[in-house]
């Protein structure tokens, strides 16, 4: 790819009482310029990625980035969605106007505002990113679609819960270095794996710690092309960038087998000339645990039915072989939907260029992002390393 990411921003992700959807592009805006130290005039175009759908009041959002900055105004400015891919299909866009010449650098932000409508309605607006003509009557929203998938997975490979209290307590563990993190708390096993009041069922065998957050939020990068990128302080180039969709009917899968993530995975793997295990962590689309759970089969960290493996035995944790979430993923972090995408590729090119903080993996070069929407409908699978060693 001829796009690299030279500077990134991201807003503490959290229920920001007060603020709107404006604040949070302006706050997010104004800070990937100032690390990439560019001004506003010098940018070609702008992406903003939000699924929105009624989160908010305000629609036609892409000429809000120009609040951030007058250097803005008259520049060409995209509002993009894919469900919770929108993030990573913002950064696509901007990959692709660079490759096509049509620009040499380009503003792409990611933002959500999802604490503006009642919990009932949050579950109903992400309940659009289904196929309602077959999945509407699924209780619970999004919850209830992934309780299904981890009800068919336990009926197939039997009872995970062991496996998916692990993969909750690890992000939650992780989401404590992580000061965007939404949730900096330890929660532990024994909570993550019991039933309780404050850890109730919400859909089939889900808890309340196997859910991602609902939040507010935004994150925002800023890409080159490779000879303005080999000119700035930093710069981390994508060794693969792969999109892959899959049918949006659950039943016209086997939704157990994640074939659109494999798939992203493959060809990601394949385009970049890696093993996964050449990989040093991997940011991963964690809405539910048992979504990473399958995921660590997509990638090809273990054979289909043995993602328990990976968590069991450590395999996922910092220390472990193939780190996954550092960051405390979506699960702690918060998962406000447009940011996330964005989010991921900002944490992992601060773990290759060594500036993760207390999540940093010592020595990291090579990171993984995957970000999906929908039920492993819009899967996006980038490999990022810094551009210059």
């Amino acid at each position: 790819m001829n796009g690299c990411i030279v500077g990134w921003a991201h807003t503490k992700f959290a229920r920001h009482e007060g603020r709107d959807v404006e604040s949070l592009i302006v706050e997010a805006a104004q800070g990937a310029l100032r690390d990439a130290g560019v001004a506003a005039a010098e940018i070609d175009q702008v992406f903003l990625g939000t699924m929105n759908g009624g989160f908010v009041k305000q629609e036609f959002p892409s000429s809000l980035v120009l609040q951030a900055d007058p250097g803005f105004r008259f520049k060409p400015a995209t509002r993009v969605e894919n469900a919770c891919a929108t993030g990573s299909a913002a950064i696509h866009m901007g990959l692709n106007a660079i490759d096509a010449k049509r620009a040499r650098l380009v503003l792409v932000v990611g933002v959500e505002k999802m604490t503006e409508v009642a919990g009932t309605q949050v579950n109903d607006l992400l309940l659009r990113a289904s196929y309602r003509k077959e999945e509407d009557a699924i209780e619970g929203g999004f919850a209830g679609i992934f309780g299904q998938i981890a009800q068919k997975y336990f009926q197939r490979w039997g009872d995970q819960s062991d496996a998916l209290a692990r993969i909750a307590a690890k992000n939650h563990k992780n989401g404590c270095a992580n000061p965007l993190a939404q949730m900096q708390r330890d929660l532990g096993y024994e909570f993550c794996r019991t039933v309780s009041d404050k850890n109730p069922l919400v859909a089939g065998p889900l808890k309340r710690t196997d859910c991602s957050l609902v939040s507010d939020g935004a994150a925002a990068v800023v890409l080159a092309d490779l000879p303005t990128a080999l000119a700035m302080q930093k710069a981390v180039a994508f060794r693969a960038a792969e999109q892959v969709n899959d049918y949006l009917p659950m039943s016209k899968r086997d939704i157990l087998g994640f074939e659109g993530p494999a798939l992203a995975w493959k060809r990601a793997l394949g385009n970049a000339r890696l093993g996964l295990d050449d990989l040093d962590l991997v940011e991963t689309h964690d809405c539910f645990t048992i979504a990473e759970l399958i995921e660590y089969e997509a990638m090809g960290l273990t054979r289909p039915g043995d993602g328990a493996r990976a968590i069991l035995e450590g395999w996922t944790e910092n220390d472990g072989k193939l780190p996954i979430n550092p960051s405390g993923g979506l699960k702690a972090k918060g998962h406000p939907v447009g940011a996330t995408g964005v989010s991921m590729h900002v944490l992992a090119s601060m773990q290759v260029t060594g500036q993760a903080g207390g999540m940093q993996i010592p020595g990291a070069k090579l990171a993984g992002v995957m970000n999906m929407g929908g039920a492993a409908v819009a899967n996006f699978v980038s490999i990022l390393e810094p551009l210059r060693a």
